[in-house]
């Protein structure tokens, strides 16, 4: 059985009896010495060659990318008959770490204070004597109201760092109830939440069922000092409300490290937004524990047991 590695990071699984692999090119069309091909691990890849993959492998059965979200291999084509697996708790550790970066950017006013530094502007009122309370801003995660929407293994993994910092954190998810030792309700409830939300964080996966979700109504239910911050899939905000609430002062920031478009173009608005800050999708980029997850999986396809992460389609 041939399976195909990627030649974006260095694997090195523990490979099953009759297994062998190939390292391929994510960015160039696949060779013909690639066509038995049953299994594909995907990473880094470009969309033409994800395209090319699927509809030149007449013999693939699995398609594993170590990507937290599938959205880029469900669009390529691949038949209804392959199944598709996620890097789901790869990145956990890694954009949970950047997500906290982002906010404790966005509460200290980093952006502000980087703006003046290249301007070479001592700025003042960013520092000195500062208020122990100041309601209705966002300053401080001490005592900050949180909502994380898409409460799944990242949010997991941030949601105590957060609260380690005196946040109270709310999550929000398909199924209610409690997990990872904190509250989650479903988008049902967010209208309720919005209100009293310091910071609103997206963790959202890139779905039909997700498409801009983050859009005019939801900043309209937010507190005007309050931020929005994402690092799921840029799909999911609707960037022209954003700029127009931001514009108008019903917004505090934003701090986004994806977009709809990537690289972000030169001509959007957000670049100029003094209270946006914009991070190059560089929350994930470093799947943890990628040789573990390929070993276990291979063994359970190789002995035809249920795969780790398999995604509906």
């Amino acid at each position: 059985m041939l399976v195909l590695l990627p030649d974006t990071m260095p694997l090195s699984p523990t490979l099953p009896d009759g297994v062998t692999v190939s390292v391929y090119d994510t960015q160039a069309p696949l060779p013909d010495s690639c066509r038995d091909a049953e299994v594909l691990v995907v990473w880094g890849n470009s969309a033409a060659n994800l395209t090319d993959c699927a509809q030149r492998l007449p013999r693939l059965r699995w398609v594993q990318t170590l990507a937290a979200g599938p959205d880029a291999v469900l669009r390529a084509g691949f038949a209804p008959s392959v199944v598709v697996t996620a890097g789901l708790g790869l990145h956990d550790r890694t954009v949970a770490e950047h997500a906290l970066a982002l906010t404790l950017a966005a509460a200290r006013r980093v952006n502000l204070l980087v703006r003046a530094q290249i301007g070479g502007r001592w700025a003042g009122e960013l520092g000195g004597l500062q208020p122990v309370d100041a309601p209705g801003t966002f300053r401080t995660l001490r005592d900050a109201n949180v909502v994380i929407w898409g409460f799944g293994g990242i949010a997991g993994t941030l949601a105590p760092l957060l609260a380690a910092l005196g946040a109270r954190v709310t999550g929000v998810a398909r199924t209610a109830g409690e997990r990872h030792g904190f509250p989650v309700v479903t988008a049902a409830s967010l209208p309720t939440l919005l209100p009293d939300t310091d910071l609103l964080i997206s963790i959202l996966p890139g779905t039909p069922e997700t498409d801009r979700v983050l859009d005019a109504a939801v900043f309209a239910g937010l507190p005007e000092h309050a931020w929005v911050l994402n690092v799921g899939r840029g799909s999911v905000l609707d960037e022209e409300a954003l700029v127009a609430a931001l514009r108008a002062g019903r917004l505090g920031g934003a701090a986004l490290d994806v977009f709809a478009v990537e690289p972000l173009p030169a001509s959007s608005p957000l670049w100029d937004e003094p209270n946006v800050i914009i991070s190059p999708h560089a929350a994930g980029g470093r799947p943890e524990g990628a040789d573990a997850l390929l070993s276990e999986n291979l063994a359970l396809f190789r002995t035809g047991r249920p795969l780790r992460n398999v995604v509906a389609r």
